[in-house]
């Protein structure tokens, strides 16, 4: 069907042309005082006729290239396609106006050879200008928009989008925070995360299996147990090939908010500023307050890296480190804590036996 439209193409275009140039070419060798092939219609047909004939060496290469670039532009995401016409647009706009202007000024080769150029060089310049700069100008657009908006969302509590990455959603403990209502707004679930998410529970190891049928039926409570808004999101960055990367850019683009408990993606977003909710972070600022010199009850369960050390967890998983509590593993035993340490890892507490402060 295509090659039948191109030939079409060319026999009009035959035609066309026979109109015009033939008569020349017969004034030329001296031939247009015969009356029947100095015709307009006799001219038309031989025009198709030569160019029909050309079809048959060049319908081919004008198929596959009508075809490469029907594949290209399916491809393109659709912002590279609007804003690059855009740009395309204006560069023909002002190259019209400049070539106007050339038309004033009566020199030949300015008024027939510079239209052709401009148009050519800022047509260019217009679409790689829209192209590049697609990004920037969905910002503006996003900007100028969330202005005009700000006074109707003012009193309105804050309504970013969430947008989850994979490790959060197997952690599980985020289905908790939003069932809570700690986690406001959309929560937004990108599919190339979806994916990723698939692609660990087919995994052939057993526990990266376990873990993604976990991220599954986790997203399956937050979507259908939970009263909040979920959304798919069923874009992708094709030219980035890591989903952390492609989380930061559709936060960059959205303005949203990443919530992970990754920590280097943590300090990736915050190195491209770029808004973050860590749930380890939410973990640690909510664990309950220890001061020195509190006493508290704790199992003692092993030995601790120092000679005589006791090691006791607490119920949100916090490590007691019992000095001199090597004697009382599998026994339950009053401390009295002594120093805490926070770390990055989370935060660590000292105690002591109560029996041998009363003891001294």
């Amino acid at each position: 069907m295509l090659k039948r439209i191109v030939q079409a193409c060319f026999l009009i275009t035959g035609g066309t042309l026979g109109i015009i140039l033939i008569p020349d070419l017969l004034s030329l060798i001296q031939l247009d005082d015969i009356p029947i092939i100095n015709n307009p219609y006799v001219s038309a047909v031989l025009g198709a006729i030569i160019f029909y004939l050309i079809t048959f060496w060049a319908v081919d290469y004008v198929a596959n290239f009508i075809k490469w670039f029907e594949e290209s532009l399916v491809k393109a995401p659709i912002t590279d396609i609007l804003f690059g016409s855009v740009g395309l647009a204006f560069g023909l706009i002002i190259a019209f106006l400049i070539g106007y202007a050339f038309n004033a000024i009566d020199i030949p080769f300015l008024n027939t050879v510079a239209p052709i150029l401009l148009t050519l060089l800022f047509g260019y310049l217009g679409f790689q200008v829209g192209f590049k700069k697609r990004d920037e100008l969905l910002n503006l657009f996003s900007n100028r928009k969330r202005k005009n908006a700000e006074e109707e969302v003012e009193k309105q509590p804050e309504n970013k989008l969430k947008i989850l990455d994979t490790s959060v959603i197997i952690d599980g403990r985020i289905a908790d925070i939003c069932q809570t209502g700690f986690l406001e707004g959309t929560i937004v679930i990108p599919q190339f995360v979806l994916e990723e998410l698939q692609h660990i529970a087919d995994s052939s190891d057993v526990l990266k299996r376990n873990r993604g049928r976990r991220g599954l039926d986790i997203l399956n409570r937050i979507q259908k147990e939970l009263a909040i808004n979920v959304e798919i999101y069923e874009g992708d960055f094709e030219e980035i090939q890591e989903v952390d990367s492609k989380l930061v850019k559709l936060a960059k683009i959205s303005n949203g908010v990443v919530v992970t408990n990754d920590f280097n993606l943590n300090k990736v977003c915050e190195l491209q500023k770029v808004a973050v909710l860590n749930i380890n972070d939410l973990a640690n600022a909510v664990k309950p307050v220890v001061l020195p010199g509190e006493e508290m009850n704790v199992q003692v369960i092993k030995d601790g890296k120092e000679h005589n050390q006791g090691v006791a967890y607490l119920d949100d998983g916090t490590m007691i480190v019992v000095e001199e509590g090597r004697n009382y593993i599998g026994k339950h035993i009053d401390v009295l804590v002594t120093s805490v340490l926070q770390t990055s890892a989370g935060r660590m507490i000292f105690a002591k036996p109560k029996l041998l402060e009363k003891a001294l």
